[in-house]
């Protein structure tokens, strides 16, 4: 795999991009200063490029009760379980930089379990991983315990579909073999 490849598949990113597509890549670039590699993994085939950035969009950054913090917890706890290197490195940093703490990051990337953290977290958490170790041991008891927590059924869905989705990615990046980019590994520490 070349050094600045995104993935060890041979799949050239479109050449040139589209308006749109290089418009939002400069704006990653921008607030990010880079375009992340899994953009520029899927950016091989524009409708599938567009279709994963509108659900991350939509489940990382729409209209939920679930803070970006929360999400992105979600998301490290899952890809820990799953053991994705690219997806606990770019989300990790999140963690970290949404929290402020370096420490939280990286015991979300290790074991969650032993994070101080209150009981709502720690429910929406353990729920994630059983969802991802085994979906089909969910049960309603398991739903209810997260509206004792305090969670409402619209919250389960999104607590849902944002581990289905991290879920699916990190079988997509492990069987691509997707790297992160360098730089999230100094991010927010």
């Amino acid at each position: 795999m070349a050094d600045d490849a995104p993935t060890a598949l041979d799949l050239p990113m479109v050449d040139p991009l589209p308006p749109a597509t290089q418009k939002y890549f400069d704006i990653c670039t921008e607030k990010l200063g880079m375009v992340p590699n899994v953009l520029r993994a899927y950016a091989f085939d524009i409708d599938k490029l567009n279709t994963f950035t509108a659900m991350y969009n939509d489940l990382m950054l729409g209209d939920s009760k679930l803070s970006k913090l929360e999400r992105e917890m979600i998301a490290v706890v899952v890809s820990s379980v799953n053991r994705c290197f690219y997806c606990l490195t770019a989300h990790g940093a999140a963690v970290r930089e949404l929290s402020g703490d370096p420490k939280l990051g990286e015991l979300m990337v290790m074991n969650y379990r032993v994070a101080d953290l209150d009981p709502k977290t720690r429910a929406m958490l353990d729920f994630a991983v059983k969802l991802t170790e085994a979906p089909e041991r969910i049960l309603e008891d398991d739903r209810q315990a997260l509206r004792d927590a305090g969670f409402d059924d619209r919250d389960i869905w999104d607590i849902a579909s944002v581990a289905g989705f991290f879920n699916m990615t990190n079988r997509v990046a492990a069987a691509s073999d997707m790297r992160p980019n360098d730089a999230y590994h100094a991010q927010s520490r």
